[in-house]
């Protein structure tokens, strides 16, 4: 059955010893979907395996429950701790990787596997499309149902569908209000049936999430600001990401998945965020 794209995802990223705890708290207080990476610098993997486990024990879920994410990263990402050997193809450093993730969230397999980022900022590379491919292999041997790419520009994209690769089911991206929330990628992920993924919508956006009128706005719809701005991103096409680790926020977080805000709303926090 194919995996069914989630409503929003909580995030485990710098989280470290309190990862096991917050992905189960997360769980409990509704999350369906899980986003981690193979990357202990910034991630705790193998944590989140251990909050798996135990909500999987308490039985609040089980593993079909949940939509698992976990990315591939470049040496140039990591620090020492590294999911794979170094010296090794980057094909094989991409089975390692993956290999040591199913170990890490005790599954024979993830829902979605996201390059964690091209090996370049200005264009896409022989690396990355050697990379791909080998994610791409790693999907058809059945250990992940779907692969997107993270961090990536309009340019990568369009680079991607020049050289005839496949493209992602996802993308993920630091969604920067200033910059009309990625808008030229989240076009090219509409125009090709594929799913913006969007994180830091409130870290990144702070200017945005105390603006007056957002403010005015979220407390005449007797809601707060960070429901307003996830609403309003998956108005505008965007999958959420939220990293709380508050669990009354958690609730509120997903319960903005059942506000439905006016034409006239979405056109008007566009014009003060975009």
């Amino acid at each position: 059955m194919p995996t069914r794209t989630p409503e929003f995802i909580y995030g485990t990223a710098w989280k470290e010893g309190r990862t096991a705890g917050l992905t189960e708290l997360a769980i409990g207080c509704g999350f369906r979907a899980i986003d981690t990476a193979n990357q202990r610098r910034h991630y705790f993997e193998e944590g989140v395996g251990q909050g798996l486990a135990a909500a999987y024990q308490t039985g609040v879920v089980t593993r079909d429950d949940l939509f698992l994410q976990t990315k591939f990263t470049y040496r140039g990402g990591q620090d020492d701790r590294l999911p794979y050997d170094p010296s090794a193809p980057l094909a094989t450093q991409v089975v390692q990787s993956l290999s040591s993730s199913l170990r890490h969230l005790g599954t024979d397999r993830v829902d979605s596997f996201v390059l964690h980022g091209p090996s370049s900022g200005y264009s896409w590379t022989d690396a990355d499309t050697e990379v791909w491919e080998a994610m791409r292999r790693e999907r058809d041997e059945g250990r992940t149902i779907l692969l997107g790419v993270s961090n990536v520009s309009l340019l990568h994209l369009e680079q991607m569908e020049a050289a005839g690769l496949e493209l992602p089911t996802f993308v993920q991206n630091r969604c920067f209000a200033r910059l009309g929330w990625d808008r030229d990628v989240r076009q090219f992920c509409k125009d090709h049936n594929m799913v913006y993924q969007g994180f830091s919508l409130l870290t990144a956006n702070q200017e945005v999430v105390h603006n007056a009128a957002i403010v005015q706005l979220a407390e005449a719809l007797n809601v707060t600001s960070a429901q307003l701005i996830f609403s309003f991103a998956r108005s505008i096409g965007i999958l959420p990401l939220t990293g709380t680790s508050n669990a009354e926020h958690m609730m509120q977080d997903l319960e903005s998945i059942r506000m439905k805000l006016s034409a006239d709303i979405v056109q008007a926090l566009e014009g003060i965020a975009g």
